[in-house]
């Protein structure tokens, strides 16, 4: 069936931890993928997966550190990745399925966000190229093994989504850079993309969501200065439908109901926060709770679909 953005009443919420979501669900025999799932939220969720009986790749840049990072959680292995390589993504791909495995469960997790004008690859907007086109090209690679796991894609957006609908006209920001839209857009791609993967996907089994997972002290904001964060600070409090500052544990609840509970089943393409389907958000909502109408809108995302095929050369649905 397909789900419209309303609330399914999970009796999660804001305050909701891994640990709450994750209870009396066993994922002994599950392989889970988290790409930048050695810090932060990652590695939250790796811990918590892994806690619940998963198998665990974590894609990394930095291999050593997250090496290091997750050396104590049974049950994890890391793989080398740079999402702006797309040589690096491919390589990634053919290793995973040259080992026959299915995947169970994908977490897009990894991301940057507010950095500086970055360009990367062929002249890729940075957060766009990270956040976006390199997770859209590594799902494609490694559909024949999410094909066959037949379970969960989950893109982790974020409520900064409300900042910018997609700028057809110059996604790479060629004419003027706002990193503030810049991450905006990326989002925005995050929320758009998970919304067509699941129409793509259903058929086989497969279902997408995205997410918000609230605001949470991690490194995500270290390109960020003391001014910039104290005004994103009184942002949200100014906020009326914001839940406020979230632990790690909560912050990585949501992406991980997403992936496992049960009260999803059947369901898919939607866009959540606090560990339920979020409703549509109030017109001009910025940092706010909800999801904005550029945000789950069919053909916005078939669109995105095929821009991201153009520019990635990789599209596992192409006929």
């Amino acid at each position: 069936m397909t789900t419209q953005q309303r609330k399914i009443n999970s009796g999660f919420g804001a305050r909701s931890t891994t640990s709450d979501v994750l209870r009396n669900i066993d994922l002994s025999g599950q392989l889970a993928i988290v790409t930048g799932g050695y810090s932060g939220l990652g590695l939250e969720t790796t811990r918590a997966l892994a806690g619940a009986g998963a198998h665990v790749v974590v894609p990394a840049r930095r291999r050593a550190t997250a090496q290091e990072a997750v050396g104590g959680i049974d049950g994890v292995e890391v793989e080398e990745l740079d999402l702006t390589d797309l040589a690096s993504v491919r390589a990634l791909a053919e290793r995973f399925l040259a080992s026959g495995r299915a995947v169970d469960l994908m977490i897009n997790n990894a991301g940057i966000m507010a950095s500086p004008e970055t360009r990367v690859g062929t002249g890729w907007e940075a957060q766009f190229a990270t956040n976006h086109l390199g997770h859209y090209a590594l799902v494609n690679r490694l559909w024949p093994a999410i094909e066959r796991g037949g379970g969960r894609v989950v893109s982790v957006s974020s409520n900064g989504h409300q900042l910018s609908d997609i700028r057809w006209d110059d996604v790479h920001f060629a004419h003027g850079y706002d990193k503030w839209q810049a991450y905006g857009q990326a989002k925005t791609a995050n929320a758009l993309f998970a919304l067509r993967l699941d129409e793509l996907g259903r058929d086989a089994g497969v279902r997408a969501f995205s997410l918000h997972p609230g605001t949470i002290a991690t490194q995500l904001g270290r390109y960020m200065s003391q001014e910039e964060l104290a005004e994103l600070t009184e942002t949200i409090g100014a906020s009326p439908t914001n839940s406020g500052w979230k632990t790690p544990e909560e912050g990585a609840a949501t992406q991980v109901w997403a992936a496992t509970s049960p009260q999803l089943a059947g369901m898919g393409g939607v866009y959540c926060e606090d560990c339920d389907i979020a409703e549509p958000a109030a017109e001009g909502a910025v940092l706010g709770s909800g999801v904005s109408a550029w945000a789950a809108d069919p053909d916005r995302a078939a669109r995105l679909w095929k821009l991201s095929a153009e520019l990635t050369g990789v599209d596992a649905f192409s006929t």
